[in-house]
């Protein structure tokens, strides 16, 4: 065979393995079995965490916390098959993974307090219907929140978390933190900073989960620190079924408390959608992002028919598909077929519901922790002159104000303490508003010939590159020459792009 012949059948073999390696590509189950177990790893450990915040919050027996993580695991499989396979305009047909949004953690362990968790679900299946109704609307409401209100609503969604963490290592006492439960909480943060530096890169992204597994082997020598006396009892296989804790009921005031957050998951599954699409190099168009808000509706939906909470995209397995350069939809679909089948598990969540709370206080510092550096991480995206700085120090501000001092609105009315008792909400709120006054459209036109896209204008961090894409008017989203993406951008990124390339 000549040279020729030979660059040939190279340059075809290159072609074929790129086109089999599509979105709507199929791998081989002996690939696609091992892809959808990493994506559940990269997930587990946040995925079960809300359901663990919230039940312990309520004070929820063994037996309730297992049945609300077998719920949660079922509802985020289900709605991770409805993203990824989509089902007529519900769905936005990308490799992604739905999982409880932490965003919803200060509400609904405010309503579940004053009103009962019959309120907590009755609440998020409004905020799932809101979401279906405004989905074909939302990307017109994008303006309001640019990354300099994302990336502070994240950042205080970590921040706000930390005194959940606290106080699984408290764990009750009235006397401080035991020295024993500190010290649980100390080696597993080192276990999880350890595997980070030294494991190798496929441990790395699960190095959370890792760090709760060796934290709680670590704590089974210590005597009553790992209570695993409900496993026995636990089934095999049980049915999750719908209202089990009775009928929701739908008071006001936990409504509208949850259709902030409806809008913060909005907002955050854009993000997430966007930047995988310019991973696996298919830009989401408006349709496609309307179809995957209507999917993360549904999934709302059936979170509160099932006991469990609102569901959004997991921004770590976007970061996953682009460390593994896999872009096939079905690899999602895969790893949501076996969160439904994890969920029908009871034995599972129950081991994971005897996991030490200290060991969860150290797990929980990195896992918040890495919800506030990704807020940083999308603020680092914005132009911070003074106005913006005092968006963000405001918004901060009044968000810690319930953490630090929880009894600051015990005068108000239950309508205000409900929607601002959380500071997440009370946050995302101040940042919309701060950020209408200060940033004005004046301020855009100035910056508007900038060569860097104007951050004040973005929808989020990652889809920076996606709004000066070539195609990037395809998203629908943001018309580029309006919002500071020029037309000699757009012109030099359009000859850069080679004929016939994705």
């Amino acid at each position: 065979m000549s040279s020729t012949e030979k660059n040939t059948a190279a340059r075809e073999e290159r072609q074929s393995r790129r086109g089999a390696n599509t979105v709507d590509g199929i791998p081989p189950l002996a690939r696609l079995f091992p892809l959808g177990i990493q994506h559940v790893l990269a997930m587990y450990a946040g995925a079960v965490a809300v359901p663990l915040i919230v039940g312990a919050a309520l004070g929820y027996s063994s037996t309730d916390l297992a049945f609300l993580i077998s719920a949660d695991l079922f509802v985020a499989g289900l709605a991770t098959i409805l993203q990824s396979v989509g089902f007529w305009r519900f769905g936005v047909r990308l490799p992604l993974m739905q999982g409880v949004t932490f965003a919803a953690v200060g509400p609904m362990i405010a309503i579940g307090t004053s009103e009962g968790i019959t309120a907590v679900f009755g609440a998020t299946i409004a905020c799932g219907v809101f979401m279906i109704v405004i989905a074909p609307f939302f990307s017109q409401l994008l303006r309001f929140f640019p990354p300099i209100v994302t990336g502070t609503v994240i950042l205080i969604i970590g921040l706000s978390l930390m005194d959940v963490a606290a106080g699984w290592i408290v764990n009750g006492s009235e006397d401080g933190a035991p020295p024993v439960n500190v010290a649980f909480a100390a080696g597993t943060l080192l276990l999880v900073v350890l595997i980070e530096r030294f494991a190798p890169p496929a441990l790395q992204r699960v190095s959370v989960l890792l760090g709760l597994v060796l934290g709680t082997v670590a704590a089974l020598f210590v005597p009553g620190m790992v209570d695993w006396s409900s496993v026995p009892d636990a089934g095999w296989f049980a049915l999750v079924t719908p209202f089990h804790f009775g009928w929701p009921t739908f008071p006001p005031a936990a409504v509208l408390s949850m259709l902030v957050v409806g809008v913060v998951i909005m907002t955050e599954t854009t993000g997430d959608m966007i930047a995988v699409g310019e991973v696996v190099e298919k830009p989401v168009t408006r349709r496609g992002l309307a179809d995957g808000l209507r999917a993360d509706g549904v999934g709302t939906v059936l979170g509160g028919i099932f006991n469990t909470f609102p569901y959004t995209a997991f921004a770590q397995n976007v970061g996953l598909v682009s460390l593994t350069g896999v872009r096939s939809r079905y690899v999602a679909t895969m790893a949501g077929g076996m969160l439904v089948v994890l969920g029908l598990i009871p034995k599972v969540s129950a081991i994971v519901e005897g996991v030490p709370p200290a060991v969860l206080g150290g797990a929980g510092i990195a896992l918040f922790g890495m919800v506030a550096a990704s807020g940083i991480r999308t603020l680092t995206k914005v132009r911070f002159n003074n106005k913006n700085v005092l968006v963000v120090a405001v918004s901060v501000g009044v968000a810690l104000l319930p953490t630090v001092a929880p009894t600051i609105y015990d005068q108000f009315p239950d309508w205000f303490t409900l929607i601002f008792d959380s500071g997440i909400s009370a946050g995302a709120i101040t940042a919309i508003l701060l950020n209408l006054l200060l940033n004005s459209d004046q301020m855009r036109q100035e910056h508007s010939s900038d060569a860097a896209l104007g951050a004040y204008d973005a929808v989020r961090g990652p889809s920076a590159a996606a709004l000066v894409h070539p195609e990037a008017e395809g998203t629908g989203v943001i018309d580029t020459i309006a919002f500071g993406g020029s037309v000699a951008q757009k012109t030099a990124a359009a000859e850069a792009k080679p004929d016939g390339d994705g």
